[in-house]
């Protein structure tokens, strides 16, 4: 598969030539006569770049449908291209990437074609944005757009980094909280923290943007 940037579906792989902007020589000298106004150059507007691809991650599915973990762009297309997967969702765009010969529907979620076993894993390390999508970034104090972490019990009286101790916050509770304890402001807590369980939540502390179209396999409702 070459590597090609993508273009939708339908449109063709090279880019044409951008328009070009001339100016009115009118427009450009007035008080000349036509004769001796000199036309200004035209000016080439450039094509507006291929949209990038290189951070897009994709969603790989077991053949249970058990999430397995995000992949490069790069990789499953090609998977697909080798056979070893299959599209589940498409680019809802309608993006694809071309060859001299076919073209791929860029993926959103593919599903591996064999069965691979996957070794059992326990605990789910504590991320940023696993913790953020635990508490569907809002703030455990006031419920607002959460922009950051807080420990329950700050660190510095004895706190510890777990997902027991830390939350979602927004930065005006995190101003405010400082390094209170809870009782001494009179706060509580919106929901008790704990740790998450299964494999979907292993990925979701290694991406910070999951795609809406992963949440039906990752065990949320649709945003």
């Amino acid at each position: 598969m070459p590597d090609r940037q993508p273009t939708r579906s339908g449109a063709p792989s090279g880019h044409a030539p951008g328009p070009t902007l001339c100016p009115d020589p009118d427009a450009s000298a007035p008080d000349l006569p036509p004769r001796a106004r000199a036309a200004p150059p035209c000016v080439p507007v450039p094509n507006p770049p291929a949209p990038s691809w290189g951070r897009r991650r994709v969603l790989l599915l077991n053949t249970t449908f058990e999430p397995l973990t995000a992949l490069s762009l790069r990789r499953a297309v090609v998977l697909i291209v080798c056979g070893k997967a299959e599209v589940v969702h498409g680019d809802p765009a309608g993006m694809a990437v071309h060859s001299a010969t076919s073209s791929v529907v860029i993926p959103s979620v593919i599903r591996l074609s064999k069965h691979v076993r996957v070794p059992y894993r326990g605990r789910v390390p504590l991320t940023r944005a696993g913790l953020m999508h635990r508490d569907r970034h809002r703030c455990a104090y006031c419920g607002g757009r959460a922009e950051t972490i807080d420990h329950v019990i700050p660190r510095s009286r004895g706190g510890t980094h777990t997902w027991h101790n830390c939350v979602a916050c927004c930065a005006k509770c995190n101003h405010r909280k400082a390094d209170k304890m809870l009782s001494e402001l009179g706060w509580r807590l919106r929901v008790v923290p704990t740790a998450p369980r299964g494999p979907h939540w292993r990925l979701l502390a290694g991406v910070v943007d999951a795609d809406p179209l992963w949440l039906p396999y990752l065990g949320e409702p649709a945003a």
